[in-house]
Order: structure tokens, then sequence, then C-alpha cells
């Protein structure tokens, strides 16, 4: 079966006066189009946006095609645009032209400078969002969309359990810490809460330098010690000049208030996509470590998608505390943003001693 098209041409010439005519697809190459009565004058391209709009929501038959006439007098066109789409077809046989307005709505709102969260999909399925519950959870992950298919077939995936037992003891190198008091802007993303720094932040381990870029919480810990997890756990993102990806993990248990984490509570946003940012010097991220920096160490991904793997992770041994009140209102906006465990695949795991 041969499937009706919705041809749209948009002839712009350089002028003030917008028409539009409707012909016949099958008289398209020797009946010429007549010009309407003239629309009021656009003064800006979202005018002329809101224009084409209103022409389509007034309904345009599958098998004719709308063209935009811009000018004042005959000239050499602008620019030309030509856009084919086959009419939605459903089970019946009868062509749907919604289907192939809103793809033509969504092509138009992007040439008149609209966002693409204005512009919705030939559907009007919108963009995909990931999650960690329901259809959209950690299971479905690497079908959503191709570029998080690592994080279905990914074979260093994190988050990982670490059996003390099965990792290689012995001597590490330390990490050498080097934080200074820093401004930051506290980020709500919708899926945690995130602090991306301000100022002169590194860590120094395997011989390279990286720089502090952001942290962010989950809750409970993704990570697991021996099958124990934790209430909550920081990371601490870091890169490197070749742009190699460090964290460290603080594990957080309920205990004392924890200094970094009030600070960061008290700026944070409550509406997700909303940003608050600290005063110049408020963190001081060397509260956020415990004293004793031994750590486990394996190569991993990251642990919401794309889960882009070839992430070099240290997870701090020692726990740091968070007070039972810090905790309840995080848990409050996010009550569980943890990926589940992955497999470890046979890697191996450095227990630093």
């Amino acid at each position: 079966m041969r499937l009706a098209k919705l041809v749209c041409t948009l002839v712009l010439f350089r002028g003030p006066s917008v028409v539009f005519a409707q012909e016949s697809a099958a008289t398209l190459a020797s009946t010429p189009v007549a010009a309407k009565k003239p629309a009021p004058a656009a003064s800006s391209a979202r005018e002329i946006g809101n224009l084409v709009r209103a022409a389509l929501e007034s309904g345009i038959d599958a098998k004719k095609r709308m063209v935009l006439n811009i000018n004042d007098k005959p000239k050499k066109p602008a620019m030309i645009i030509e856009m084919a789409e086959p009419a939605h077809v459903p089970p019946g046989g009868i062509p749907n032209p919604m289907a192939s307005r809103q793809y033509i709505r969504a092509r138009a709102a992007a040439m008149t400078g609209h966002t693409a969260a204005e512009a919705p999909d030939a559907y009007g399925t919108g963009e995909v969002d990931w999650s960690y519950e329901g259809s959209n959870g950690p299971q479905a992950w690497g079908r959503l969309k191709p570029e998080f298919n690592l994080c279905a077939i990914g074979k260093r995936q994190s988050p990982i359990n670490i059996e003390e037992s099965a990792t290689l003891q012995g001597p590490a190198e330390p990490i050498m810490f080097s934080y200074a008091p820093s401004g930051a802007s506290v980020f709500n993303n919708g899926h945690t809460i995130q602090v991306d720094v301000v100022g002169d932040n590194r860590i120094m381990v395997r011989g390279s330098e990286f720089k502090l870029l952001q942290f962010n919480f989950h809750h409970p810990s993704e990570e697991r010690v021996n099958f124990q997890g934790f209430a909550m756990v920081a990371h601490l993102v870091h890169r490197n000049a070749e742009g190699q990806l460090a964290v460290v993990a603080v594990l957080l248990e309920p205990g004392a208030p924890n200094p970094v984490i009030d600070k960061v509570w008290t700026y944070m946003p409550l509406d997700t996509g909303d940003r608050v940012r600290m005063p110049a010097n408020t963190l001081e991220l060397a509260q956020l470590l415990p004293k004793d920096q031994r750590y486990y160490q394996f190569m991993g991904s990251l642990t919401t998608p794309p889960c882009s793997e070839g992430v070099l992770w240290m997870v701090l041994k020692q726990p740091v505390t968070v007070s039972r009140e810090q905790l309840r209102l995080f848990a409050q906006l996010f009550p569980n943003n943890a990926r589940p465990v992955q497999p470890g695949n046979g890697r191996a795991v450095r227990s630093a001693q």
C-alpha cells in the first residue's frame, strides 16, 4: 500500500508579508500556487513561527502541501526548505495527518529559535528520562537510548560489592588530598543533589593529578563491603588532564552531624533543575574525609547513565558520620537513588593496607 505523504515546503523571501496557500499533491508539478490574502506583518522569526503553528492547528489535509511565502516583492529566495514525512498510517489504513503535523511543528519551532524542550518529537513523546524505579529503572537503562548501551552490556560497571577476602591486599600509595576552602553551587538534577565546586581542589594518585569537579550523594550507599550497605555515600568526582575520571567514595553512617553536609543542605534547592549558589569559601571539604584514608581501589564506571567505563574508583574504608536529621531531609527528596550492585566479572580490587 502506498503511504500518503504530507509535503511541507517553506519558501522564505526577505520582506514583511506572510501568505499561506494549499494545493492538491496531484497537481504540484503543473499548477502554480495562488497567493491568498496577506496575513498581518511578522516582525520577527518568533512571530513567523506562531503563524506557522496557527496554520498547522487549523488542520492540513494529508494530500496537500503548505507554501509559506515571506516577501514584499519578487526576489531570489533567501532559503528553501523541503520536508517530506510519511503520514502515520494506523492498522485501518487511513492516514493520520496529526503525526506529520506534530513533526512539522517541531521542525518549525526549531527553525524559529525555540528550545528542544518546547518542540516535541514526531509522536509527542518527548525526551525519555531514566529513573531509579518503575519501567525506566536500572534494569531498563541500557534500552532507553543507544548511548546508554553500556549500562546493559558493560563488563566493568559500578557499583560493586567488595569482598575483603577476595581483594589484593598489600601496600598502596596514599591518596594525596589538596582541598582548600571553596565556593560552590548546589544543583538539584532530579536524581540527586550535586555540588559543583568552585576552587582549586585536587588529589594526586597513580602519578597523576585530578581536579575536583563536583560531589553528589546517594541514599542508601551504592557500594557494599562484605555485602553490608551503608546509610549514604558521597561521590567526589575528579578529572585529570587526560580526561580520565577518578571518584572518591566517602561512606556515611548515622552519628554526629556532618559539618559539610550541614552547609550543603542549608542551600539545598527543592525543585528539579533549580540551582543555589553558596558564598565563597563556605565549603571546608577536608571536613568530609575520615582520618583513616586507606581505601579499596578498582576500575569501574559511572553509576548513572550513560554508565561510561574506565573510571578509577577509590572507596574509603572508614565511614564518616551524618546525623539522622540530615539523612531524613535528603531521604524525603530522594527515598532511593542507588543503583544496584553490578557483577564483578573477575576484576581485581586492591585493598590498601
